[in-house]
């Protein structure tokens, strides 16, 4: 490492001020920051000394998403070997999920990448990590046989309009990540909802996701007609384990909960608002199913454990719902934002048929509200301090 180092000190000048590739510093800078420590130190207070920096935040990440890539690939192969009537090994399974899922991870870094460059060259600042995290997440949000040119529309889209737009990283109001996947919803539906797009392998294959079922159904039992299917195995448990179609990274329910484990132990995500989440999940889905018998809509019924496993909720509370910058920040406001999601989302797969899914919309409207709900707490807890200096 230190003849690498040594190597680029002496290519550095020509990035710098005054260099023959002056403008591309900013890309220079991250690969220099990519591989080694920043040698930067900060010339005036305050000072926060703490071993665990952006960079290391976004490391930890990805190597709780990095099984999941793993599965992903595996669980590809497994559907396209069920679509074709096939019996394929574990290593087969692998590489022919592997060669659909990496041209997606190319094409998100590559797009999102050269917008980072962009952007920094355009303001003259460094390239910071934000989109490192981003664009291991999108790959895992979108189905298998997304067309690779809307992966690179979507992650322009989220990148520019969800992020840069606002001055970039931390300063962006909605996750980056998931405005992409939102832009492929409204733009691109058949892409990306229906029951077509789901297994990859055989053309014109259709095979409907979990959530779309009792969706369709009018006047009957949710969990009956799961039970019912014969094309997939809909079971609690396997759902909870994965082997379903699905986008690439959100069917493992089980390695996502060790994911979120191991985020909370590293003290990277927080664990109110994942337990806000599953808490406003559980209750909400409680009281529509204490409805159901008034009504004729299927999806009332889902018991509230199929809700869990079923669809991208546990993804999307452990990786986007967390994000510390457009999360509450507060403890209690985190609770809040946490009970809304999980609420929220059982409200939208319940009551709007033409959208079972319901964890995007959730997770994006309240991260308009997050700022809001801080306000209001900071307040409260003024108000209650001046209450007991009064005393």
């Amino acid at each position: 490492m230190k003849s690498l180092r040594n190597i680029m000190n002496k290519i550095a000048p020509v990035f710098e001020e005054k260099g023959k590739l002056e403008k591309l510093y900013p890309l220079w800078e991250a690969i220099d920051v990519g591989i080694f420590n920043s040698n930067k130190k900060t010339n005036i207070g305050p000072h926060i000394r703490d071993s665990v920096d952006i960079k290391r935040v976004m490391i930890m990440v990805v190597f709780a998403l990095l099984p999941l890539y793993i599965f992903g690939a595996i669980n590809i192969g497994v559907q396209s070997g069920i679509a074709q009537n096939v019996s394929q090994t574990w290593n087969q399974n692998f590489v022919i999920g592997i060669k659909i899922l990496l041209p997606i991870f190319l094409v998100t870094f590559i797009t999102g990448g050269l917008w980072e460059v962009i952007f920094a060259s355009v303001r003259k600042h460094d390239i910071n990590e934000g989109f490192f995290v981003t664009g291991f997440l999108i790959p895992l949000i979108v189905p298998p046989t997304i067309p690779l040119w809307q992966v690179a529309v979507a992650t322009t889209f989220g990148v520019v309009i969800g992020k840069e737009i606002f001055g970039g990283t931390g300063y962006n109001i909605f996750n980056p990540a998931l405005t992409a996947r939102a832009f492929i919803f409204f733009a691109y539906p058949g892409a990306i909802s229906g029951d077509k797009v789901w297994v990859s392998g055989v053309d014109g294959y259709s095979g409907a996701t979990g959530l779309s079922i009792p969706a369709a159904v009018e006047g009957g039992n949710a969990k009956a007609l799961l039970d019912g299917v014969t094309q997939f195995d809909y079971s609690w448990w396997n759902m909870f384990v994965g082997w379903i179609p699905g986008s690439i990274g959100e069917t493992s329910k089980i390695l996502i909960l060790l994911a979120g484990l191991f985020l909370i132990l590293t003290k990277i995500a927080s664990w109110r608002i994942m337990a806000g989440g599953l808490l406003g999940l559980f209750a909400t889905a409680w009281l529509t199913n204490s409805l159901s018998s008034y009504s004729t809509n299927t999806m009332l019924s889902l018991p509230p454990e199929y809700h869990l496993v079923m669809g991208g909720f546990l993804f999307g509370l452990v990786f986007m719902a967390t994000d510390p910058v457009s999360a509450a920040q507060t403890n209690k406001g985190r609770w809040i934002y946490g009970f809304c999601i999980g609420a929220m989302t059982i409200i939208i797969r319940s009551i709007n048929p033409a959208y079972p899914e319901g964890t995007m919309l959730a997770i994006l409207f309240m991260n308009a509200f997050s700022p809001l709900i801080d306000y209001f707490v900071v307040k409260g807890n003024i108000k209650k301090r001046m209450v007991r200096y009064a005393k």
